[in-house]
């Protein structure tokens, strides 16, 4: 069974991953639990995980999106894998976006090779919802 959410709808599920040796997953956990207050599914990698182990979780699962928080620096090499993991799976229609500590240059470059989004500190959660909600529905 299919469940719904108030307009009949697939629920949206997500994938919030935390790749690489960062330990701090405060800022993922938040995330996660304010996405699922505001009624989408929410899978949560766990710490440490792999490119491959995100990807791979990501197809098991099923999901719409894959939330990555980042704050190791390691941004510019996990995004573009992730991507390339995506691409070799057959799975580029799952929505990629992204938090943490991540210059605006960076950020830009990492939106030209298709990163949704990148959200920094102190973005509201609801600001995500809305981006999510946005999002899936116009696709």
């Amino acid at each position: 069974m299919i469940e719904t959410q108030e307009n009949n709808t697939k629920k949206i599920r997500v994938l919030i991953g935390k790749p690489g040796l960062d330990g701090h997953d405060r800022g993922a956990k938040i995330i996660a639990r304010a996405l699922r207050d505001a009624g989408m599914e929410v899978i949560y990698s766990g710490l440490h995980r792999t490119p491959e182990e995100i990807v791979a979780i990501a197809i098991q699962e099923d999901v719409d999106v894959i939330g990555l928080s980042i704050l190791s620096g390691a941004h510019m090499t996990i995004f573009p894998k992730i991507l390339d993991l995506l691409k070799k799976e057959d799975a580029e229609d799952m929505l990629l976006f992204g938090g943490g500590i991540i210059p605006e240059e960076d950020k830009n470059e990492l939106k030209k090779i298709g990163v949704a989004e990148i959200f920094g500190p102190g973005t509201s959660t609801q600001d995500v919802i809305d981006y999510l909600k946005n999002r899936y529905e116009s696709k």
